[in-house]
């Protein structure tokens, strides 16, 4: 912070601006909101608030309209300072957004639109309430994992407009012709202080139509959260969602269940064509993620999902998330005689340099038999002088000329010699062929040299298997029969190529404390009106039954709240004949207040990225397996309370218009 403000001190504004701007963002990123703050200087205070209400009284409406916006604009500059006073002293101001691309600007041109024509009309403060839902699970299956939770509220408490986002607009040709005013009295003062956020927790399972976020504000603001919102939420649920279903196609939930009751028809798969532990899954794909940003949140939000580690390094630095990885093909092409790994030495037992070549060669030579002296020499010294580097992390590509009769051979002569010495090997990584049969093959290797050989820990050795695998591989492998122990899976899992968006939707529920709906000849697309919590109902074996939305105030004939033990009538919310009466052993609220601007913004501490992951395993864990089958999945029943459906259908039939026949 001293520097910072020697910064101030000693240059002009726009040169500090720039330069901590470009400092504090890469390497502090806590130290920028700070920054920003002592950098902007104080907006001018306006009259007294109460003098222009006072002075709205008995005017013509134009007038009194006029004066009364200025009245609410001066008590929003109220609530924007109290808004960051409280923050700051309750010390809930979060750092600006992983992205630096994250502000207000984010966001489509069509939002400001439409918040200066709310502006215009002066209905910029009418009390509005948006809902951020799906319609449907992505993959074709039956659930989803809710995430961006933490990056929404980073955005949210750090929402402001810039005088270079404002400069900008002011001469953008789609906005050139709109009042100053606009720019430097609304814009300029916009926080969220206004806005409340109630949320599911990060990780939950969700279902299409139950609102992920509820957004409750001024019009003007809440409109203006849309894109972002949308940006913030759409990837890392999509991304956590397909990580969740690799995790549960490649080792199951942890439950008693096979794993291959989840798979296509539930063959079992026998217990000797099994991997001895539970397979790992490592995130390749930053190679092949679209850009830097989707890199960093697949590596994310993947953790999240359910994966062990990501090969992205930044990712391991600024998430506190495990790194793995190995070699590639081309650290084997570099290397083309075995004279490169004369003279590579490790410590033995007794202290003393052993060299690795000619000890790797007794083995070749003496030990084994003549077939193994035919493996590539170029590739041999490829490993031994990884040994040289790596002796306790010795985990080969065994692929680059032949993967049993070369790449498995020259992994097991240099892994005697470690184990000669004291270093235990970590495995070897197939990444083309017959995953199945060659990592069968090469378990079986593995435990006919350890008998052979006495070497116990040839047969707890990985096989990493990353070869272009999806969701329909893994269920594949169970099917057959594998060995393989870790997953590296890259390109399906980043990109999402089953389906590359999850399609979520924000969409007005209620305006001045009035229900609002959207009619559709799409039936998937008619919106559920009103504000709304929803609740899930658990039965007698602790397994989800349902959700059931419950409509809050707004003309809705409100319901009892869900109870333990007690008789809820829960409807399909368009067919009249679906419906079931649930007795709830357990009953759990989804819905909770994450964002209260008003109250200094996150009200409560977010979970890390490991509890969030712990979060969504523990739910998988409780679900239904029908639910969680890849094929021909069960429908879990999402469901409204009869007064929220009596009013959907009452409000349906009032905004649909009568079509008149002569």
């Amino acid at each position: 912070v001293s520097t910072l403000y020697s910064y101030y001190c000693s240059l002009s504004r726009d040169v500090h601006v720039a330069r901590i701007s470009a400092i504090s963002r890469v390497q502090f990123p806590v130290v920028q909101s700070l920054s920003t703050r002592l950098l902007t200087p104080p907006r001018p205070r306006s009259s007294s608030f109460s003098y222009s209400y006072r002075r709205s009284v008995g005017r013509s409406p134009v007038e009194s309209r006029r004066l009364l916006s200025i009245f609410h604009l001066q008590k929003r500059h109220q609530r924007s300072r109290i808004f960051r006073s409280t923050c700051d002293q309750q010390k809930m101001v979060l750092p600006p957004p992983t992205n630096t691309l994250v502000t207000p600007l984010l966001t489509d041109l069509y939002q400001l639109t439409m918040a200066y024509a709310y502006w215009k009309s002066n209905r910029q403060n009418d009390p509005a309430v948006f809902e951020l839902f799906f319609r449907k699970n992505p993959f074709g299956g039956e659930y989803t994992v809710f995430a961006g939770l933490d990056e929404v509220l980073k955005f949210l408490v750090n929402f402001r407009f810039s005088e270079s986002d404002l400069d900008y607009l002011r001469n953008t040709p789609a906005l050139g012709h709109c009042e100053d005013a606009f720019f430097d009295d609304y814009l300029a003062n916009l926080t969220c202080a206004d806005v409340k956020v109630n949320a599911m927790r990060e990780g939950s399972l969700c279902f299409p139509r139950v609102p992920l976020l509820s957004v409750e504000g001024p019009l003007g603001i809440t409109q203006l959260l849309e894109t972002t919102l949308l940006t913030l939420v759409n990837y890392p649920s999509l991304i956590a969602t397909n990580a969740a279903r690799m995790v549960v196609a490649a080792r199951g939930t942890g439950k008693h269940d096979d794993v291959a009751s989840l798979s296509e028809g539930g063959v079992p798969t026998t217990p000797s064509r099994r991997p001895t532990k539970l397979p790992m899954l490592i995130e390749f794909g930053l190679r092949r993620a679209q850009g830097p940003d989707g890199g960093f949140s697949a590596s994310k939000y993947a953790y999240v999902g359910g994966f062990d580690a990501t090969s992205n390094v930044q990712a391991g630095k600024w998430l506190n998330v495990p790194i793995a990885g190995t070699h590639a093909h081309s650290f084997v092409q570099a290397h083309s005689s075995l004279d490169e790994a004369k003279g590579m030495t490790l410590k033995g037992k007794d202290g003393n340099d052993v060299e690795l070549l000619s000890a790797v060669l007794r083995y070749r030579n003496e030990v084994l038999d003549e077939s193994w002296s035919t493996t590539n020499d170029s590739e041999l010294a490829a490993f031994i002088s990884y040994a040289a580097s790596f002796p306790d992390k010795f985990l080969c590509l065994i692929d680059t000329y032949d993967t049993i009769r070369s790449g498995l051979r020259n992994f097991i002569l240099v892994s005697l010699v470690l184990d000669d010495l004291g270093h235990a090997p970590t495995g070897v990584r197939l990444d083309s062929g017959d995953l199945a049969f060659l990592s069968m093959e090469c378990q079986r290797i593995f435990r006919d040299i350890a008998a052979k050989l006495d070497r116990p820990f040839l047969r707890d050795l990985d096989i990493v298997a990353s070869n272009d695998i999806n969701e329909n591989v893994l269920h594949s492998l169970n099917k057959q029969g594998h060995r393989v122990t870790v997953f590296g899976i890259g390109t399906n899992l980043v990109t999402c190529q089953a389906q590359p968006a999850l399609g979520c939707v924000y969409k007005l529920v209620e305006l001045n404390g009035k229900p609002r709906i959207k009619l559709s000849q799409d039936l998937v697309k008619v919106l559920i009106p009103g504000r709304k919590t929803a609740y899930r109902l658990y039965g007698g074996q602790g397994w989800p039954l349902l959700d059931v939305m419950v409509g809050i105030g707004g003309g809705v004939d409100e319901d009892p709240i869900p109870t333990v033990g007690e008789r809820m009538l829960c409807r399909h919310p368009f067919l009249e004949q679906k419906r079931v009466a649930v007795t709830a052993k357990r009953v759990e609220k989804l819905h909770h207040l994450v964002f209260d601007g008003g109250n200094g913004g996150a009200v409560a501490t977010q979970p890390s990225l490991a509890e969030a992951k712990e979060y969504v395993a523990k739910q998988l864990k409780a679900m239904r397996p029908d639910i969680l089958r890849h094929v021909n999945p069960a429908e879990y029943k999402i469901s409204v309370s009869e007064g929220l459906f009596k009013f959907l259908h009452h409000l349906w039939q009032v905004e649909t218009p009568v079509v008149e026949l002569a």
